[in-house]
């Protein structure tokens, strides 16, 4: 396999575990009905409880993403950032005039915090591993 497959493999596995992390949490926490049942509305709290879970995952997917990139860790974890990133802000634009869907400042929140959560995690694989 290349390294170029290698490289996007990693970031693209760092993106998913991200993702499908926090749904099955959000589902699982629906299930024990932490959360409402999914279209009605939830407090602003639970809202900074799935705040800090995905930023734990955030953090994990740029470690993961290091642990599996074929060089420079820390880089491939920074492009994971810019795609959360970019992805964050595309959740903004949809849902920042929709107040059905939950406070304005959480997707804003999840914008801001991909690119320093996934940082974070290229840094502590690089740091664990003696790089």
């Amino acid at each position: 396999m290349s390294s170029a497959m290698k490289s996007t493999g990693a970031v693209v596995a760092g993106f998913f575990t991200v993702f499908v992390l926090s749904l099955v949490t959000d589902q699982v926490l629906h299930m024990l009905k932490v959360y409402p049942p999914w279209g009605q509305s939830m407090s602003s709290g639970l809202f900074l409880l799935a705040t800090s879970y995905r930023l734990l995952y955030t953090v994990l997917g740029g470690y993961l993403t290091a642990r599996l990139a074929p060089h420079t860790p820390l880089r491939h974890a920074v492009i994971l950032g810019l795609v959360g990133t970019a992805a964050g802000i595309a959740g903004v634009v949809a849902t920042i005039n929709k107040p059905e869907l939950g406070p304005a400042w959480y997707p804003i929140v999840l914008a801001v915090t991909a690119f320093p959560a996934t940082w974070l995690g290229g840094f502590l694989y690089e740091r664990r591993a003696g790089q």
